[in-house]
């Protein structure tokens, strides 16, 4: 039931208006319903939260997250992703098909959405795979699925191989303008590849990913989709590479995005000293040349959106080692904290393309509702605490999965309150 909300004293930054300073904002009936110096409500049951020394944003929008969920829900299920996604400011995210059974038609599709309506805190958007059970060797019904209102298509975990079937999946997709996000990995060249191709996998005695397994799909699937003109999102870069490729297919006009996750843009392979299963990510930690090209991507705007690529595994599971422990780890729970430490805190990015990047161009780019305080807008708001410093926890995580890098790391930006559709979702009573 939604109420009315009075938000006092908050230092305000609206990507969507471009407004940043000290404001009042005053929710009403799931909408803001003004922005501005001493605001008032008449109504007897609101709520005041007094956010002096405290940052309001518009609700983060990650369109990058794994809820597991049919399939492996003792690493995540739609109720505990949604809850992490509140407990780290996310009020909108959009889920990846990869489950078991994969997302490719519309009657699993509405398991997830169905279960999202009576368990979530957040609002979710559910991928579908491009093709049938995720073989990459027939396509979805795309135009009922994009009828149904599917607004994104994934393999993530995988590309597409065949050349043919992807071109002809575009093709499709972009007759319903909707929105390919785009995992690059040429299977052919991993070769059993666990780590970034490097003196440290050799050091480790760990089998290496080149950065061509990335580069050449990234080349392959943004030259098709400069050829037919469909909307791609290349997920989780990590090399210098895709950012030239992004950076050359803006130049020519295409409408391709891309997304940086943190773990991209603060570790390279140098910080595996040791063989810790919580360092395998596909795609892997890279260089630091790589890093800095990514940092500087995000910089000059050639990747609008930060996302997280948020995949939980069971605790037991990430013990193996590198080689055996599956690839992934969870990040919606500290991507803000991360972000504002890492590059806004040392003074890479302003506050506002911090916003830009993690709530109004995904917002953007994914079609949704969100990434903006403007009146009249849904109230989805996540206020943090950027002052005060804590360490990352894995305990202290609502997701299932515990699989980090960042345990133990001193970041800024704890999420005091997060606003969903005008309800408190999270509330930090510490």
């Amino acid at each position: 039931m939604n109420r009315t909300l009075l938000i006092r004293n908050g230092y305000l930054v609206d990507p969507g208006t471009g407004f940043e300073g000290k404001a009042d904002l005053l929710i009403k009936d799931g909408v803001i319903a003004g922005v501005g110096e001493h605001l008032e409500t008449e109504e007897a049951d609101a709520r005041t939260i007094d956010a002096e020394g405290l940052t309001v944003l518009p609700g983060l929008v990650d369109i990058h997250v794994h809820l597991r969920d049919p399939g492996f829900t003792y690493k995540e299920d739609v109720g505990s992703g949604t809850e992490a996604a509140a407990h780290g400011g996310v009020t909108t995210l959009l889920a990846m098909p990869n489950t078991m059974p994969p997302m490719d038609s519309t009657d699993r599709i509405s398991y997830v959405l169905n279960k999202a309506k009576s368990l979530s805190k957040v609002h979710v958007h559910q991928s579908s795979a491009i093709t049938k059970d995720m073989k990459g060797e027939e396509l979805v019904d795309i135009d009922g699925l994009c009828d149904f209102g599917i607004k994104a298509f994934s393999e993530d975990g995988k590309s597409v191989m065949s050349s043919v079937l992807m071109r002809q999946a575009m093709k499709r997709i972009k007759a319903h303008d909707a929105l390919i996000c785009d995992h690059c990995e040429d299977i052919d060249l991993v070769c059993g590849g666990v780590m970034n191709d490097d003196a440290n996998a050799a050091r480790l005695g760990l089998p290496g990913i080149s950065n061509s397994v990335e580069d050449v799909i990234a080349a392959r699937d943004t030259i098709l989709a400069m050829e037919t003109g469909v909307r791609l999102h290349l997920c989780h870069c990590s090399t210098e590479g895709s950012v030239e490729i992004v950076r050359m297919a803006k130049k020519k006009g295409a409408e391709v995005s891309a997304e940086v996750c943190p773990h991209h843009f603060i570790l390279t392979s140098d910080d595996i000293t040791e063989d810790d299963g919580n360092f395998k990510m596909n795609p892997p930690l890279r260089s630091k040349a790589d890093r800095d090209a990514l940092i500087e991507g995000l910089v000059d705007g050639t990747i609008e959106c930060i996302s997280t690529d948020h995949a939980p595994h069971g605790a037991e599971e990430k013990t193996r080692g590198i080689r055996k422990s599956p690839f992934g780890i969870v990040g919606i729970e500290s991507s803000a904290a991360l972000t504002y430490t890492a590059l806004v805190k040392t003074g890479k990015l302003t506050l506002m393309q911090m916003a830009e990047k993690m709530s109004l161009n995904p917002a953007r780019i994914l079609r949704v509702p969100g990434g903006t305080l403007a009146e009249g807008s849904p109230a989805d708001v996540a206020i943090f605490d950027f002052n005060k410093s804590y360490v990352i926890n894995p305990a202290d995580f609502r997701s299932r999965g515990k699989n980090t890098p960042f345990a133990g790391k001193e970041v800024y930006g704890s999420c005091q309150y997060t606003i969903s559709g005008g309800e408190i979702v999270w509330e930090d009573r510490t």
